[in-house]
């Protein structure tokens, strides 16, 4: 009888160990799920992203408004008879 219950709680103790720390087991269901969890996330942000992009895309397909608004900010593009101003601040070296 001392042998059976002693099998019975290793094999006990052997079918929890595989449960827990086994392949596809407890331990990995939440690790992927938290792997899961931060992909959601993840492609939410891009969607985000690549929402504003289309709307940028359809923005410049439509309207010259939107070209010009960019050809002005990142090429510092100026219209006939305007005057461009850049005005630099002086940086305090110290005393």
């Amino acid at each position: 009888m001392k042998y059976f219950l002693f099998t019975l709680i290793v094999l006990i103790a052997l079918v929890q160990w595989i449960l827990w720390f086994g392949n596809d087991g407890i331990i990995d269901l939440w690790e992927s799920r938290q792997n899961l969890q931060a992909i959601r996330l993840e492609n939410s942000e891009l969607e985000q992203r690549n929402n504003e992009l289309k709307a940028e895309v359809i923005d410049l397909q439509t309207g010259l408004q939107a070209v010009e608004e960019r050809a002005r900010s990142e090429l510092g593009l100026v219209k006939e008879d305007e005057t461009f101003i850049q005005i630099i601040e002086k940086k305090d070296n110290g005393p």
